[in-house]
């Protein structure tokens, strides 16, 4: 296989995604199957290949990602993560268009810790009187 023109790592809740970039003619492999299998939802696609619209790279590069952890919504913002870091990577002209569109910035949000007491993170036991 030739050598990786780019890089990069993404997170987004408990989900990691590490992002290679070759060569290519514009296909997707995630965890050994082609992107349109591992991701069913029309959505989530829409929303990984927004780094690669944004700056008119769709077709130029074959990315091959390793996504772990997390659910599947956790692991498509993983992968638009990755994928904006290693654009970066292998083109610093890029960063203008990626910052301006948010995808270099990490998600924050992450799932409210169990409180004692409680049955989750806010839901309370229900009240009885008596």
């Amino acid at each position: 296989m030739p050598e990786a023109l780019g890089y990069g790592t993404g997170r987004r809740k408990e989900a990691v995604a590490k992002v290679r970039l070759y060569p290519g003619e514009g296909e997707i492999v995630v965890n050994g199957k082609p992107f349109e299998e591992y991701f069913p939802r029309e959505t989530m696609r829409i929303d990984i290949m927004r780094p690669l619209v944004a700056t008119g790279t769709a077709n130029r590069y074959r990315i091959v990602a390793a996504v772990q952890g997390g659910g599947f919504s956790g692991q498509a913002g993983a992968l638009r993560h990755g994928i904006a870091r290693a654009l970066l990577d292998c083109d610093e002209t890029l960063r203008p268009e990626l910052k301006k569109a948010g995808f270099l910035r990490r998600d924050p949000r992450m799932k409210e810790r169990k409180k004692y007491g409680l049955k989750k993170a806010r839901k309370r036991p229900q009240f009885s009187k008596r």
